[in-house]
């Protein structure tokens, strides 16, 4: 098959996965900021996208693009490994390299091991309860109690200074794997001429930044309610 046996059509897979993924990231920052603004209303947003249906269809595809995408970044990793062999090391003259696009690997590992901790901060204590107490697994009334409460555990989360600063080195890495391929993914999908190249960088820089600041915009704002009520947690 043409999108696994090429080396263009892992690149598109990569992608339209990527470019997928950039976009459910901007619905999720835009979901956040609404914490801001009124905790009612995120929380109704949590409740809306808890264990329904509509909401497990979405986060099975949503893990299918990640693993998708992780699956296609390694092997397409190695292969430009294998085919450059000692010359991986070599410095090539003139030619300019984005320090992203050197360590595209490195940034998603950590982008990898960032979601590991988000799962386990709020998938694990909102949408997996929920699941598990419609499977018929027991699950305790002060966690049931509280998984569509998403902005407690937002304040619960962010009024650890450790969270925060792990966070905050998430979204980092984060703005550089995103900035280098959504720009990358343009030009694999076609908008590869100098003229229309040139505008994706700079609109992927723009792009990137406006969502990494909305995110971590909610990390510093609660960090800072928290010093101003009772204090961080640890």
């Amino acid at each position: 098959m043409w999108l696994s046996n090429s080396t263009v059509g892992r690149k598109v897979v990569m992608s339209v996965t990527g470019v997928a993924l950039i976009l459910f990231l901007t619905f999720h920052m835009a979901m956040n900021l609404v914490a801001l603004i009124s905790a009612e209303g995120y929380n109704m947003i949590c409740e809306f996208l808890g264990a329904n249906w509509y909401a497990l269809v979405a986060t099975a595809g949503l893990a299918a693009l990640f693993v998708i995408h992780i699956i296609y970044a390694f092997w397409l990793t190695m292969q430009n490994r294998k085919a450059r062999g000692s010359e991986r090391y070599a410095v090539k003259g003139k030619t300019k390299v984005e320090w992203a696009s050197q360590n595209m690997l490195v940034l998603g590992i950590i982008v990898i091991l960032g979601l590991g901790l988000h799962l386990a901060h709020f998938w694990a204590k909102m949408q997996l309860p929920e699941i598990m107490h419609m499977s018929g697994a027991h699950v305790d009334a002060e966690t049931m109690a509280n998984v569509t409460n998403g902005v407690y555990h937002i304040q619960v989360t962010f009024s650890c200074i450790i969270n925060v600063v792990l966070y905050l080195v998430w979204l980092g890495a984060l703005w550089f794997h995103l900035n280098h391929g959504f720009w990358s993914a343009m030009q694999t999908l076609g908008w590869n001429n100098q003229v229309w190249l040139n505008r994706w960088i700079c609109i992927s820089k723009i792009y990137t930044t406006i969502v990494v600041l909305g995110f971590a915009a909610v990390v510093i704002a609660f960090y800072v309610q928290s010093l101003m009520g009772c204090g961080a947690c640890c």
